[in-house]
């Protein structure tokens, strides 16, 4: 019980931290690489908007360029093209995860047991048909920092793209519960809903991402989903509000680039199966095919 509670204050902590840094490089006359690292981590927590990820990457190499061994900016650089991939911000999301693997794989060369480092390329290996030796990679991040909640998150995340989606909602909950306040917990809630999402289970759906706007208005993908599960709910005006909302933050989504995106992720038949009705949601919501 005692390390559960030094758990969650520690992730309360950074989240206070990360802002109160930032603010304080952001008054610096010459801020060194730290200053400009916190001032991209303060960017990324903002949100997943397209302008957030794109200020934060700078950060993140104007921090790299003042100090080349700035692993942590690395990391965050490597982030921010996971950011981009996963959200469809660019046009060619696998050219992004590629470039955040490049990234990592350097990190970590310098840093082996860095957790974040093995924590962020188990994502870029679930996110690219490697959804087994993604989830191994986080068990490793999890075996460096038993206190690394995301690593629980993503865990659950890739059991959807092994066609296991039951198993998912368990592992996010683990991380939710280790660090409630985290500054990416409303991630992690999109991956639960996500999950509920390809079981078509649409009412827990629409509850996952309604707690995650809560927590954070400025991720796009939240209101994209939510409006795919409205909508096959038959709920089509609150479907379309949804989607409104959503495309304000990003208009760039259209079913045939999320559909692209989507099966690159696994050859899993499983998760294929279940895209179909997602789409079909996307669909009646009003969404474009191109």
């Amino acid at each position: 019980m005692q390390d559960e509670i030094v758990a969650r204050l520690a992730g309360s902590l950074s989240t206070e931290l990360v802002a109160a840094e930032a603010r304080r490089a952001e008054q610096a006359p010459t801020p060194d690489s730290m200053d400009l690292y916190f001032q991209g981590l303060a960017c990324f927590n903002k949100g997943r908007t397209p302008d957030n990820v794109t200020r934060a990457r700078s950060f993140f190499d104007r921090a790299l360029a003042a100090d080349p061994d700035n692993v942590d900016a690395l990391i965050g650089s490597a982030r921010a093209d996971v950011a981009e991939g996963v959200n469809i911000v660019v046009t060619d999301p696998m050219a992004a995860f590629a470039a955040a693997e490049a990234k990592l794989t350097k990190a970590l060369s310098s840093v082996p047991d860095h957790a974040g480092g093995h924590l962020w390329l188990g994502l870029v290996d679930i996110l690219t048909k490697r959804a087994a030796e993604g989830i191994a990679e986080c068990e490793h991040a999890l075996a460096l920092d038993r206190n690394l909640a995301e690593a629980h998150a993503c865990i659950g995340w890739g059991k959807m793209f092994i066609g296991h989606a039951e198993d998912s909602e368990a592992h996010i909950a683990e991380a939710l519960l280790l660090s409630p306040r985290d500054t990416q917990a409303y991630t992690w809630m999109n991956m639960a809903g996500l999950a509920k999402l390809h079981l078509g289970c649409w009412d827990q759906a629409v509850a996952w991402f309604r707690r995650e706007i809560e927590a954070n208005r400025n991720n796009p993908p939240a209101y994209l989903n939510l409006a795919a599960a409205l909508a096959q709910l038959g709920r089509l005006d609150e479907a379309h509000s949804a989607l409104k909302a959503g495309l304000a933050l990003n208009p760039g989504y259209v079913i045939s680039r999320i559909r692209d995106a989507w099966s690159a992720r696994s050859a899993d038949p499983i998760f294929l199966a279940k895209l179909e009705p997602i789409f079909e949601g996307m669909r009646k919501a009003g969404l474009s095919e191109r």
